[in-house]
């Protein structure tokens, strides 16, 4: 029988969160849950919990802390965090929102996973979730198509540092029905009207439709196990063929 992997997820209490908990949780993983203490509380999940707030170094620094007291080896480490809440064109996005993006989904990520790189046990998976905004950029979305372009970088230089002990790949969707349209898990209304013309989105994309979280989980399931296990410093892009590289 094989052994159960501890395998900790920022932002577990979002939308692609919650549907890779369950999944990890029904294939006899333990879990520990990361986000922010209003989503934990609006979500809770049948799996451990820390309060965490990427923007604050102090706040992942106490929350890796708090993980290595519960797990001193990860097996995998899966960082969903991330939002935007606007599509402008830059010459209209004031430095205040551009900073807030890039800190949320580019410098929390690389704060995070280099906080967590001395948990992983050797063989472990580090699995970021980027976009296909990443490299597929459109009109409205530079703050966050530049922070999830940073992001992708982050991955494959990590892959290359710690090659000899923990892959670091990437997942990249496109966009999924989640609260993530609406400002994302604990910083929005997520019964809120769409900050994206979806309708528009739908004609644009080849499957013609969204993704829906389990779309995702099954890619970052895939970069967590074995069968991934010679990949590293790699980019998934899921698009439903919105984004063919």
């Amino acid at each position: 029988m094989t052994a159960a992997r501890r395998i900790a997820v920022l932002g577990g209490a979002g939308g692609i969160g919650r549907a890779l908990v369950g999944a990890l949780l029904d294939g006899g993983d333990e879990v520990v849950v990361l986000d922010l203490a209003a989503s934990l509380e609006r979500h809770p999940l049948g799996a451990p919990s820390i309060a965490i707030d990427v923007l604050s170094e102090t706040s992942i620094g106490a929350a890796m802390q708090e993980l290595a007291r519960r797990f001193p080896a990860l097996d995998g480490f899966v960082n969903l965090a991330g939002y935007n809440s606007r599509i402008q064109p830059l010459a209209e996005t004031s430095t205040d929102y551009f900073d807030d993006v890039i800190a949320g989904n580019l410098r929390g990520a690389f704060l995070s996973t280099k906080a967590v790189m001395p948990l992983m046990a050797e063989g472990g998976s580090v699995v970021m979730v980027a976009s296909g905004l990443a490299q597929f950029v459109r009109p409205g979305y530079g703050s966050y198509a530049a922070a999830k372009a940073g992001v992708v970088a982050l991955t494959k230089t990590f892959a290359h540092e710690w090659a000899a002990t923990v892959r670091v790949n990437a997942v990249a969707p496109g966009l999924v029905d989640t609260a993530f349209l609406r400002g994302g898990t604990g910083r929005s209304n997520e019964n809120g009207e769409s900050v994206v013309a979806l309708e528009a989105y739908r004609n644009a994309i080849p499957m013609k439709r969204l993704a829906y979280p389990d779309d995702v989980v099954g890619p970052i399931r895939f970069l967590l196990g074995r069968d991934s296990a010679y990949m590293t410093g790699q980019v998934l892009w899921v698009n439903g063929g919105g984004y063919m590289p």
